[in-house]
C-alpha cells in the first residue's frame, strides 16, 4: 500500500512539474539578450551590432491598450516617403534580431520601424498570448506611423514565428493602411502547435497534459489557446499574404504555412526554402529571399524611382551560410 501510495505521489508530482514547465516555456521563457541575437547575425554575414548602432534612428515608446509600455526603432532612410514596414520578431528575440531585414526593404524605397513585442526587449509585459493580445500592439503602431506620418501612408508587415502568427492574427482588425503582409515560419494554430510540440518534440502525450497546460495558461495568462489560430484570420482576408518556410522546419511545421496557403483566399503567395530549419530561411538563402519578398513589396505598394540608392551595394547582398550553395526551392505565385 506504501509502494503504490508513493508511486501515485511521484506520478502527481511529475505530472505538475511537467505542467508548470510546459506553461513556463510557453509565456514566458527567458528573452535572449541583444549581445546573442547579433552574434548569430554577425556570423551567418547578415547584419552587425556595430552597423546598427551606426545607422540613425529614432526610438519610440508607445502605450499598449492595457497600459504596456512598448518600444520600437524608427529607421527613417527615406523622409518624405509614404512606405513604411513593420518587422515583428520571434519567441525570446527582440528588434535586435529584425535588424537582419533592413535593407530588403530600404532597397525598396520604404521606411522601417522596428519594434519590441510585449515582454520582449524594452518593452514590458509578463506573458507572451502568440498574437492574441499583442494583435493589438501591432494595431497600436499602426496608428503610431498614421498619426505621425499620415492616413495616406501604405504599409507592409514583417513577422517571423511569433511574428509571423501575431501580423496573420492582426488580418482580423486590420488597418486599411496595411497592403501586405510577409508571414516567415508561423504557426497556424495555437492548439495544434502546442499538440505538435508536446507529442513530437518532447514525447509527451497530449492527453492529459495539452489541457492541464492549457488550463494553467488560461488562469495565468489571461487568454485561451483555442482563442489563437492564424489560419482562421487569413480564411476572411484579403489583404496579400506571402507565405515563407523552410522545408526543415519540425519546432513549426512546414504545413502549417502549406495548409494556411490553401486556404487563404487570393492574393497570396507561397515560398518554400529547401534545407531550412525554423526561422533560418533567410540565412540558407537570402538571395531567394530577398527576392521574393521585394518582388512582393513592389507588387503591392508599388516601386519608387529611387530603390537601390540608400544602400550601398556592398551592403546589400548579405553572403549568408547558404550562399553560394545549390538550393531547391519551391514557389508558390499569386
Amino acid at each position: 500500500m506504501y509502494i503504490t501510495i508513493s508511486i501515485l505521489l511521484v506520478i502527481v508530482i511529475l505530472a505538475a512539474a511537467i505542467t508548470q514547465l510546459g506553461y513556463l516555456q510557453i509565456t514566458r521563457m527567458r528573452v535572449r539578450n541583444d549581445h546573442l541575437l547579433f552574434s548569430i547575425l554577425e556570423k551567418a554575414g547578415l547584419y552587425s551590432r556595430e552597423r546598427y548602432e551606426a545607422l540613425e534612428k529614432q526610438e519610440v515608446v508607445i502605450t499598449s491598450f492595457d497600459g504596456l509600455r512598448l518600444c520600437g526603432d524608427a529607421v527613417e532612410r527615406h523622409p518624405g516617403s509614404k512606405r513604411w514596414v513593420i518587422v515583428v520578431h520571434g519567441y525570446t528575440g527582440s528588434r535586435a534580431f529584425s535588424t537582419q531585414f533592413i535593407d530588403m526593404f530600404v532597397e525598396e524605397g520604404c521606411n522601417v520601424l522596428l519594434i519590441d513585442q510585449r515582454r520582449h526587449g524594452r518593452s514590458e509585459g509578463r506573458f507572451t498570448t502568440y498574437g492574441y493580445y499583442e494583435k493589438y500592439d501591432v494595431q497600436a503602431w499602426v496608428r503610431w506611423l498614421t498619426r505621425e506620418y499620415g492616413a495616406d501612408i501604405s504599409i507592409g508587415l514583417h513577422g517571423q514565428s511569433l511574428g509571423g502568427g501575431t501580423v496573420l492574427e492582426y488580418l482580423a482588425i486590420a488597418d486599411p493602411q496595411v497592403k501586405f503582409v510577409v508571414a516567415d515560419c508561423p504557426y497556424s494554430d495555437l492548439t495544434e502547435l502546442l499538440r505538435h510540440q508536446l507529442t513530437t518534440l518532447n514525447k509527451i502525450p497530449s492527453i492529459p497534459f495539452l489541457s492541464w497546460v492549457a488550463s494553467r495558461i488560461r488562469r495565468k495568462a489571461g487568454f485561451s489557446v483555442e482563442q489563437v489560430s492564424p489560419i482562421r484570420a487569413v480564411r476572411d482576408s484579403r489583404i496579400p499574404v506571402l507565405f515563407i518556410h523552410g522545408t526543415d522546419d519540425n519546432y513549426v511545421p512546414t504545413r502549417m504555412s502549406m495548409e494556411m496557403y490553401e486556404q487563404k483566399p487570393e492574393p497570396k503567395r507561397l515560398l518554400l526554402i529547401n534545407g531550412a530549419i525554423h526561422a533560418n530561411a533567410y540565412h540558407v538563402d537570402p538571395a531567394l529571399y530577398r527576392s521574393e519578398v521585394q518582388s512582393f513589396t513592389r507588387t503591392y505598394i508599388g516601386s519608387p524611382d529611387h530603390v537601390r540608392s540608400a544602400v550601398p551595394s556592398s551592403e546589400s547582398e548579405p553572403s549568408g551560410s547558404g550562399s553560394g550553395t545549390s538550393v531547391e526551392n519551391r514557389i508558390a505565385p499569386a
